[in-house]
């Protein structure tokens, strides 16, 4: 399931990068000293227990959190995200919950990411056939099953056709057959994706490189393999979680 290398190495500067990423809320320390790289074309997965600060490095990207200190780069230029113009940098995301406009039909609701992204009607449909949900477009979200709702989510983020795709627990509520089918999907992909995950399976399916946080602090960062082997990780996550 694992996705192709890209036929050539990215620059070192390509892609998303963060720099010592901290952040603190109040006392908190809900990030500390954080690095990541998310280069063209490559999957990286972050994980970690509860409380571990991935939805706060999540929110950190999609702007909803700044950080205090650190910086981030995009393509080596500093970057400020907003989420209202996450669009315009080629970057689109999808959050834990699925957020689709129970008002709009399923083809509404991804046409609503066409539009703002400054793409035709057409890639729409295009997008529902590519998430296998096509056969739903004049229905109503409410109407239909939540592994279903997460794959329409998922066609509103990729018909903007992103350069970085930000996925935040995608699995959560799925099945084991449609986590699979949710991996090979993901592995489909052509940009850059930054997936925040608890299901270990797809994780390791996924992921070119995977980081893993806990209590905020960076403590292990390497490909599948390393991380299944790591003995700080076994004992502190992977042991646990099995």
């Amino acid at each position: 399931m694992t996705r192709p290398a890209p036929a050539t190495d990215p620059a070192p500067d390509e892609g998303l990068s963060l720099h010592r990423i901290g952040v603190r809320f109040g006392g908190l320390v809900a990030l500390d000293d954080v690095s990541l790289r998310v280069p063209p074309g490559r999957t990286v997965g972050v994980i970690g227990p509860n409380g571990a600060g991935k939805t706060t490095l999540f929110n950190v990207v999609c702007g909803f959190v700044t950080p205090t200190s650190g910086r981030i780069t995009l393509d080596g230029r500093p970057l400020r995200p907003r989420p209202h113009r996450l669009a315009r940098l080629g970057i689109a995301r999808t959050l834990q919950g699925v957020g689709l406009f129970a008002g709009l039909t399923v083809l509404e609701n991804v046409m609503v990411g066409a539009e703002h992204a400054g793409h035709r009607p057409e890639s729409a449909w295009e997008a529902l056939e590519r998430c296998g949900v096509a056969p739903h477009a004049h229905a109503h979200p409410g109407g239909l099953p939540y592994a279903v709702r997460k794959r329409v989510a998922l066609a509103r983020a990729l018909v903007a056709q992103p350069r970085l795709l930000l996925l935040d627990e995608p699995a959560g509520g799925l099945g084991a057959d449609e986590i699979g089918e949710l991996g090979e999907l993901i592995t489909g992909l052509s940009c850059a994706v930054l997936l925040v995950e608890h299901h270990m399976d797809l994780v390791m399916a996924v992921c070119d490189e995977i980081l893993v946080l806990d209590f905020g602090k960076p403590v292990a960062h390497g490909t599948p393999a390393q991380i299944r082997t790591d003995e700080a990780v076994v004992d502190a996550y992977l042991g646990a979680a099995a």
